[in-house]
Order: C-alpha cells, then structure tokens, then sequence
C-alpha cells in the first residue's frame, strides 16, 4: 500500500513539480491550494505526510501546522514546511509550531525524495495505524497487552464501542459515520490525556471498536470522564428533530422498521487485580462478556470485571 501524501501551495507550478516529482516514486498524491481546504482534507481522510508551503492563503502554513499538532487524532501526522526564505528564525518558527522538517524553494527533486523517505521511515510505526483515527491498529494492541501480560503487573484493558452506531450510519451515510468514530477517538483520547498518563495506551480495532490499556487505579477515572462526555457532543452530529426525538428510525439487521436510541458508547474493563491473566484470548473474552453485558444497560456506561463466580457488577 503506497504512502498518501498532501502537498499545498497556492502556485501550480509548485504544486505541479511536488506531484511528479512524488508520483515518480508511486506515492499517492492529493492537493490542496489554501489552509481550509487541507485542513477540511485532512480531516476527512489524513494523509500519510503533509508538505505545507509556508506562505498559504487563508490559513498560513504556521497556523495550519499548530492547528496539526493540537490535534489529538493528527498530532502524528508528519509535516514538512516549504519555505522560499532562507532567514533561519523562519526555519525555527516552522519547528516551533510542529513540522517535522523544512525545505527551501527552490529544492532539489532528490533531495525532496531523500526527506520524504526518511520522514515516512521515522515514523513507520505508524503502518499499522488505522486511516480513519490514526490510532494504532491491531498487531500493536496485541503487542501492547502481550507486553503487560508478560510483565506480571496490574493492568487493565478496557474495549469500547458504538451502540446503534449501523442505524446512525445507514440513516445519515458513511461520511458522517466515519465523522462520529472520529468523534469517539477524541473523547478517549482527551480522557487519556487529562486522567491518564504516557504510560497509558489507546488503539483502534476497526469500526467502532476501540482499546485502552491502562493501570486500574487510573480506570475509573479515564472511563468516567469518556461517559461524561461523549454523549453530549456526540448527539450534536445528528439532526435536530432526530435530537429532540429522541430516536431515529430504520431498518434492523431482519428488514424490520423500528426506532433506535441515538447513540451511546459500551465499554467494558478486564483486569488482572482480581485474578491472574496468563493469555490474550482469555482478555478478548471476557472483554467481550463485558461488552456484552454493558449493551443491556441504557446509555452510555462502562463495567469492570469484577466477578465472584459467574456474576458481573458495575
């Protein structure tokens, strides 16, 4: 799979050599001629690398590269910042604000390719990441929990996702779908922030399926600020009579037309503070009962496993 790079400049000329210039070594090539639009491209669907010309219209390329890097979902997201001026605090307010590296204009196509290549290297890791959220995907969620299960620590994992989130995407389409995902990556990741620490963990399953793995006195905390806050901005990305109502309805997996409850978000924590885990399936189970058992309950809540036999409890 190729890298997808975005190059904005407001000169086609620019823009023109950027994209054979790329192209030449099969990179998938998207442009974009002021701020707003690479912002709004971004958003949509972030690209592998952005190449920014420091001199943009409407939306600068400093603004824009700070805009990048306050971002939870895009702060990884490398930049390299095209500049025509040579004066070195130029230079340094573009690594200020973020970019990863610069380039003077006129550049050298071989040199351009060389800086590219590394950056993309630097941050290879980030192959495995999901395209919608930028998260880390599946091989490093397994290689995260495999890592606290060998260490023999506490720890806890907790699995979110959707509820009613078919209905939400069938009845309002696939861009708005993927614009509420993008939503829950935020709120997680804004609670990991606040109310956790680096140690901490997120990825990305696929869909609405999403990870954290964390230590359990920070679980609490993470989980409940992620209920607080996700249902109130989340309902904003419906229509406003769908709001008022309540409900929307569409069709269930039979055909059958019935109303559903506009979206809420499950999540269930396994941890081994009350028992040993010796293996990653036996997590991928019982986060699944969890879930499970959370999707019964109304709204958005989370539940910590914290059996005594067969039983669950919140």
């Amino acid at each position: 799979m190729h890298s997808r790079i975005l190059i904005v400049d407001d000169d086609e000329d620019i823009l023109d050599v950027l994209r054979i210039t790329l192209e030449s070594e099969d990179y998938e090539v998207h442009s974009a001629m002021d701020g707003e639009e690479a912002l709004e491209s971004i958003r949509r669907r972030p690209p592998d690398l952005a190449i920014l010309d420091y001199n943009i219209p409407k939306i600068n390329g400093i603004e824009l590269c700070r805009l990048l890097k306050q971002d939870l979902l895009l702060r990884h997201m490398p930049v390299i910042m095209l500049t025509g001026k040579k004066e070195l605090a130029d230079k340094v307010t573009g690594i200020d604000a973020g970019a990863d590296d610069y380039i003077i204009k006129p550049f050298e196509q071989v040199e351009l390719l060389a800086r590219v290549r590394m950056i993309l290297r630097r941050t290879g890791a980030a192959l495995d990441a999901n395209p919608l959220t930028r998260l880390p995907g599946n091989a490093s969620i397994f290689n995260e929990i495999e890592a606290r299960i060998a260490s023999k620590q506490h720890f806890a994992v907790c699995y979110a996702d959707l509820d009613n989130f078919k209905a939400f995407n069938d009845q309002y389409g696939f861009e708005r779908g993927d614009e509420m995902i993008r939503h829950t990556a935020r709120t997680i990741v804004k609670a990991v922030n606040d109310k956790g620490t680096s140690a901490d963990f997120i990825g990305h399953i696929g869909g609405d399926d999403f990870v954290v793995v964390t230590h359990p006195d920070r679980v609490q905390p993470i989980c409940r600020q992620i209920i607080a806050e996700f249902e109130p901005s989340a309902h904003q990305l419906y229509r406003a009579e769908d709001r008022e109502r309540g409900y929307i309805q569409g069709a269930d997996r039979k055909g059958q037309e019935r109303r559903f409850p506009l979206i809420s978000l499950s999540i269930g924590v396994v941890t081994n503070q009350n028992r040993p885990i010796t293996h990653i399936g036996e997590v991928g189970e019982i986060g699944a009962d969890l879930k499970k058992y959370a999707k019964t309950k109304e709204g958005s809540v989370y539940v910590t496993d914290q059996r005594q036999d067969e039983e669950f409890s919140d």
